[in-house]
């Protein structure tokens, strides 16, 4: 029976559910799977780009801790893609490749002074709090009143971290270092701003909720926003979700403004206009044009600008996909460009043996049952497009360990993880917690390796 060596680059949700779509699926060939990430740990953006403070969906650990946990997997960790491996290594030892590697950055919000002293990127906070261990430990938070750009489940993430009391925070797996930032910061005032209705939301209702129940922080909405034209009453009606955010943002309406120490803001129909700076040209405000339903599902401007003083401002309006060297990439989507996850070149020619599913395939889009979905269609292909695979020159699974190491690649293995877990959740029992994660890369790499 022939056999298919698949490498997978990305180990979060995407690469993980490609991989075991793959092994599940009814096939006329054995298959052997090298998963590779950058990061000494898997999970990707559940580990790292889901707040601390979100258990319930940080559950879905557990399921892809179920599949790597079969051992039909191999995982080579902190291996970075362009630099420890190549594609062209990787077409000496493999048939194929799936690129899983999600997306990371900003999204570009174009508007005058973005680029401001106190103007951040919502990824960059994310990845802060998270302890990604690619980033600065310290973080400025030294504004009193900020903004949050974005009507997304990131954006109220970010919104409801920077409101919340740091000590509330403490029963997570939040790290110390930013458990010591965020307890020192002078924050009363966090607007989140959106151009669209509160009808027009791309937030879930349970992010919506958990914005209400934060203990001393009071939710501050304006009867102007919720004058609804058609198209909102008839969302109201047809669509559960949309009834329960109505439904939510009426009992805020609803609910007496008290002496909280900190007041979280809501502003809806607000198009950014400027980010302006003060006399030390750093942030001092925010300016945004008013909008209003244009009765075709979409807003337009009413010429009514207004001006919110802040000193720091971060935007929540996307993520955005990475080039990886030697693969074809849209520079406009921040993707590889495909047809249904198969790589495309510059002439729409399918590249034989190059896949992508997740965000690098779609675009930062949908839930974890999209990313299902989406490894379906992509496997799909991959299994039918057996006489176009690449035929390597050194198909042995020792031939990849070899190579790293004659690279002298630091690579963690699934034992790795499983050390590094059992010693983040061994810090955290010390003092009460469910886990402390450790945060350098050089840490991580030694716990991992049982250096």
């Amino acid at each position: 029976m022939p056999k298919l060596r698949l490498a997978v680059v990305g180990a979060g949700p995407a690469g993980i559910y490609a991989s075991d779509i793959l092994l599940k699926h009814e096939r006329a060939f054995d298959v052997s799977i090298d998963l590779f990430d950058h990061l000494p740990a898997p999970y990707g953006l559940v580990r790292y780009g889901v707040a601390p403070d979100h258990p319930r969906i940080k559950g879905i650990i557990n399921a892809l801790r179920d599949v790597l946990d079969r051992g039909d997997i191999r995982i080579f960790g902190n291996v970075r893609f362009g630099v420890d491996i190549t594609l062209d290594d990787l077409k000496k030892h493999y048939n194929a490749v799936i690129f899983a590697t999600g997306a990371v950055k900003d999204a570009p919000l174009d508007i005058p002074g973005i680029d401001l002293p106190g103007s951040y990127g919502a990824a960059d906070f994310v990845s802060w709090y998270d302890g990604h261990p690619d980033f600065p430990r310290e973080w400025p938070l030294e504004a009193q009143s900020l903004a949050v750009i974005g009507n997304g489940n990131v954006a109220l993430d970010v919104a409801r971290v920077l409101a919340k009391h740091a000590d509330d925070l403490l029963p997570t797996e939040i790290p110390a270092n930013v458990y010591e930032g965020l307890k020192k910061s002078p924050v009363t005032d966090v607007h989140v701003f959106g151009r669209r209705g509160p009808m027009q939301v791309k937030f879930t209702p349970l992010e919506l909720r958990e914005l209400g129940e934060l203990r001393d922080v009071d939710m501050i909405v304006h009867d102007e926003d919720f004058d609804y034209d058609e198209a909102s009453l008839a969302a109201i009606k047809s669509n559960k979700q949309v009834m329960v955010i109505d439904k939510v943002l009426k009992q805020w309406r609803e609910r007496p403004v008290g002496e909280a120490s900190r007041r979280l803001h809501l502003h809806f129909f607000a198009k950014p206009l400027e980010v302006v700076a003060g006399p030390d040209g750093s942030v001092a405000s925010f300016k945004y044009e008013r909008t209003e339903p244009d009765g075709a599902g979409g807003v337009r401007g009413t010429g009514e600008i207004r001006e919110v003083p802040i000193q720091a401002l971060y935007r929540a309006v996307g993520y955005f996909g990475s080039p990886l060297d030697g693969v074809p990439f849209d520079d406009e989507r921040g993707v590889i460009p495909n047809h249904e996850g198969q790589a495309l070149d510059e002439h729409n020619q399918i590249v034989p043996g190059v896949y992508a599913t997740g965000w690098i395939k779609r675009g930062p889009v949908g839930l974890i049952g999209h990313t299902k979905s989406d490894a379906m269609e992509t496997i799909s292909h991959l299994v039918n497009d057996q006489a176009s695979w690449w035929t390597p020159e050194s198909p042995s699974e020792d031939s990849v360990v070899e190579l790293l190491d004659s690279r002298g690649v630091q690579y963690t293995d699934l034992d790795g993880w499983h050390r590094l877990d059992e010693h983040e959740i061994a810090l955290g029992a010390a003092e009460d917690r469910a886990r402390i994660k450790v945060v350098p890369r050089d840490e991580m790499v030694k716990v991992s390796r049982g250096e």
